[in-house]
């Protein structure tokens, strides 16, 4: 160990940056704790297996091929260098070569940090093409072209001065002997002898500096998701997408619902705010944004990273003894942020299809932060889409969104002789119709469809009827959250009083909130989508199809709700199978499928803005060239028909797989 000037200078420069970071992560910290509690802590060994999965194997990532590898290259490359910069470290006080000792594993080390030196250089080099010679549309975004043009080139600066450092102790006989560098030795010649030490002492400090410098850069730049990132994925959330969380009306000194400022979002939700990447894969998947609306997913997480810094220093300060204020601080305080920093109209163009949230690499939540914010517009300021007034008003006096009566619900199965769970409470399943199921022509096929199914396959079910009341979602997702809370109520304590026990529906909004959220309210059943439990039905030999010969083409558009919340995807496509279709997948299928434009209470407000979504999603479809779209969802059947009359192709069934199957079935 030697300890000289050097030495002196580097332990100087190494504690200020040190300390001036340390300063901004108490600094970020104490932001996040104006938030709401919620426990993210549970479950480590899962969270950690998330983290390894989804923040060090960049698993969603790498869902885009291009711009994935240039990031995994970039970060994993950090995680190698780490043992450079801790090697640099050790080297300006005066410690050389300290992982030698580790012998053949520093060799691997060595030439791992050499290889991703130039993956990193060729990645940056990559980036900056895509983002300022190809423009990739998602990463043009106003006023930060310039900073992310400057991240990338200090990260250029760091690698290329690593790789000049290793190269120049190659050629002084410095470096370590275990040091195995195949690619730094290769450049060595490039210096001369004479020039080597003097070269080799600028690149190790413009190495250490430029980190340092990256390091105390990050708090105050859209990079900040460097630290962030990993944290707030093995933070993420084990919960089903998009599952709303209730609230307690009952609590006593809650003065405020839904999400005003920042101090009504979670710690978490602040957390999500640091760590957006601003990519603009969230944006780029929404099928709002795709269809030329204001609503912006990125923009939306931003937003609250803005406000929080704008105003968290002055809510801190406020809490101080004796703090006094400047009217420009109260200024910033009085900005409304659901209208001044979030924007009101983009806010109810949201589908909730949580597309963004599935392309999020850094698994940010938006689907419910815009939600707890439409809470706050509707049941603090009764400021909503006039048309939901019609909606809500029909919730509160008939129990459904549309104008039908209460008494009418069960009219749909009068000559089916079905049975209702008042006159017949030994049933095994409950068949839980939905509004869509009871009250529209069109959905009221599918009811009657699938309930044939189970009477041919003698299941013993029954239905509500008249006791049967909307699930609540339409209000939930509308930010209504009173209204909601009285309907999932008023619906467990009839399904409760029947002691139900399993229930199949056959939308799947009903069947999300029904398995997801009405356990939150105490209300416990088994929930089963219709495809589910028709697939069932077959393989348990109770429904017999057909041999209908040679299989037929036909295209399938996966929900929203049973796709991307409840994930699934293959027990449709196999019922299509067993009844002789051969699928024509399109391209945004699985889980990258793209919304009909009914979810997130879309179904009972207009679009005002772009193009129709569900014109978008069935111009998609028609280009398979299929002569059947294949659905399971009333709400997506209700909309793609639309799409189809609107590109005057009526020739083109659109159908619920359990019409199709119901053909199908001896």
């Amino acid at each position: 160990m030697e300890f000289g000037l050097k030495n002196l200078i580097f332990v100087f420069v190494f504690l200020a940056a040190f300390g001036f970071f340390t300063k901004n992560v108490v600094r970020l910290i104490s932001y996040l704790k104006l938030g709401q509690a919620e426990n993210r802590t549970d479950n480590i060994a899962k969270r950690l297996w998330l983290a390894l999965k989804v923040a060090i194997f960049q698993t969603k990532i790498l869902r885009e091929a291009s711009g994935g590898t240039i990031h995994a290259w970039i970060f994993w490359g950090f995680l190698i260098l780490l043992f450079a910069a801790s090697n640099s470290v050790f080297t300006g006080f005066g410690i050389h070569h300290i992982y030698n000792f580790l012998g053949p594993i520093y060799s691997a080390i060595t030439f791992f940090i050499d290889l991703f030196c130039v993956l990193i250089i060729i990645a940056v080099v990559w980036a900056l093409l895509r983002r300022y010679v190809l423009k990739v549309k998602r990463l043009q975004v106003e006023g930060e072209q310039l900073e992310a043009g400057f991240i990338l080139m200090m990260i250029f600066v760091i690698v290329s001065s690593l790789l000049i450092e290793n190269a120049t102790a190659i050629i002084t006989s410095t470096d370590a002997s275990n040091a195995f560098r195949p690619i730094s030795a290769a450049i060595a010649p490039l210096f001369s002898p004479q020039s080597a030490s003097t070269i080799h002492e600028i690149a190790f400090w413009v190495h250490i500096l430029f980190i340092f410098a990256f390091m105390n850069y990050l708090p105050y730049s859209k990079h900040l998701h460097v630290l962030t990132s990993v944290p707030n994925v093995f933070l993420g959330s084990f919960t089903p997408v998009n599952k709303l969380k209730p609230i307690n009306f009952e609590a006593e000194g809650v003065e405020k619902f839904g999400v005003v400022d920042i101090e009504d979002l979670t710690w978490k939700q602040l957390l999500d705010g640091y760590t957006c990447t601003h990519c603009g894969r969230c944006t780029s998947v929404c099928p709002a944004n795709t269809t030329g609306k204001k609503l912006d997913p990125r923009e939306i997480i931003m937003q609250i990273r803005h406000r929080t810094f704008d105003a968290a220093p002055i809510l801190l300060k406020k809490q101080k003894e004796n703090a006094e204020i400047s009217p420009e601080e109260q200024a910033i305080l009085d900005k409304k942020f659901v209208g001044e920093y979030e924007d009101v109209e983009a806010l109810w163009q949201c589908t909730t299809c949580a597309a963004c949230m599935q392309e999020c690499p850094v698994m940010i939540e938006h689907v419910p932060a815009i939600i707890d914010m439409r809470r706050s517009l509707v049941m603090m300021e009764a400021n909503f889409p006039s048309l939901l007034q019609n909606a809500f008003g029909n919730l509160e006096t008939n129990a459904t969104p549309w104008a039908f009566s209460q008494s009418d619900r069960a009219r749909w199965a009068e000559d089916l002789g079905i049975r209702q769970a008042a006159e017949h409470p030994e049933f095994d399943v409950l068949f839980w119709v939905g509004c869509a199921g009871s009250y529209d022509d069109r959905a009221i096929k599918i009811s009657r469809a699938f309930a044939t199914l189970m009477q041919k396959a003698g299941v013993n079910f029954a239905i509500l009827g008249t006791e049967e009341q909307c699930t609540g979602d339409v209000a939930r997702r509308a930010g209504n959250e009173y209204l909601a809370d009285m309907l999932v109520k008023a619906n467990i304590e009839t399904l409760n009083r029947y002691n139900v026990k399993k229930i199949v529906t056959i939308c799947p909004h009903c069947f999300n909130t029904l398995k997801n959220e009405y356990p939150d309210f105490g209300g416990n059943y088994e929930v089963v989508h219709h495809t589910e439990f028709l697939l069932n039905l077959i393989e348990e030999g109770k429904l017999k199809l057909k041999q209908n010969g040679a299989s037929k083409q036909i295209a399938y558009h996966d929900s929203c709700y049973l796709g991307r919340y409840n994930e699934i995807y293959d027990k449709p496509r196999t019922l299509l199978n067993k009844a002789g279709f051969e699928i024509s997948e399109v391209a945004r299928s699985g889980d990258r499928g793209f919304c009909c434009g009914a979810g997130g209470a879309q179904m009972f407000m207009e679009e005002t803005e772009g193009k129709r979504v569900n014109i978008e999603r069935t111009e998609e479809l028609l280009a398979t060239g299929c002569s059947q779209i294949a659905v399971n969802c009333p709400f997506c059947t209700t909309m793609i028909t639309d799409g189809t009359k609107a590109k005057e192709t009526e020739n083109v069934a659109v159908r619920d797989i359990a019409e199709i199957l119901l053909d199908c079935v001896e």
